[in-house]
C-alpha cells in the first residue's frame, strides 16, 4: 500500500500542474521517474540525461499510486517545477535523510546521489525504505542544480 495516495502534492492553489501525456513504452508505476524515448514515455535510469518527468498516478481511470500504467496505454508525467512539491518512488533498502540528493536510479526509482550522477530531486522528509518495494517519498526538484564531475 501506498505511503501517500497522490503524486502531486502542492502547493494547493497550483490547481492545474504542467504535463505530458504519452504512450508507456513499458509498464510504468506511478512516481517513477520516467523520460521520453521514440514519442513514448520510459523508466529513467543512472544513464538517463535530458528532461525528465514523475509519472503521475492514472487519474483519468480513477487509479491510485499504487496501479501501473501498462504497455501501450497513456502515462501522465509531471514536469517538476521548482515551486511544487511531489512524491517519487524511491528504491528499496534506500535510507532517505531530509535534503538528501537523489538521483535516477534501476527501474525509474531514485537512489542517494553520488559525485557523479545527476541530481533530479532532494527528499522533502526523511524516510528508511526498509520496507521490501520501492516507497513513495516527498521530494523537491533540483533544478538549477549542479553536482561536482
Amino acid at each position: 500500500m501506498a505511503r501517500y495516495n497522490s503524486v502531486f502534492a502542492g502547493p494547493v492553489e497550483k490547481l492545474k500542474p504542467q504535463v505530458r501525456e504519452a504512450l508507456a513504452s513499458e509498464s510504468i508505476t506511478p512516481g517513477c521517474i520516467v523520460v521520453m524515448s521514440s514519442g513514448e514515455f520510459a523508466l529513467a535510469d543512472a544513464a538517463t540525461a535530458g528532461k525528465v518527468y514523475i509519472a503521475q498516478e492514472n487519474y483519468l481511470t480513477m487509479k491510485g499510486p499504487d496501479t501501473a500504467v501498462t504497455t501501450g496505454n497513456t502515462v501522465i508525467g509531471l514536469e517538476m517545477q521548482d515551486d511544487c512539491l511531489y512524491r517519487a518512488r524511491v528504491a528499496t533498502g534506500v535510507n532517505v535523510t531530509l535534503d538528501a540528493p537523489l538521483a535516477p536510479g534501476a527501474n525509474g526509482e531514485l537512489v542517494l546521489a553520488g559525485t557523479a550522477d545527476r541530481v533530479v530531486a532532494f527528499a522533502d522528509e526523511a524516510y528508511n525504505n526498509t520496507s521490501g518495494s520501492a516507497q513513495l517519498v516527498q521530494v523537491r526538484p533540483a533544478n538549477g542544480y549542479v553536482t561536482a564531475a
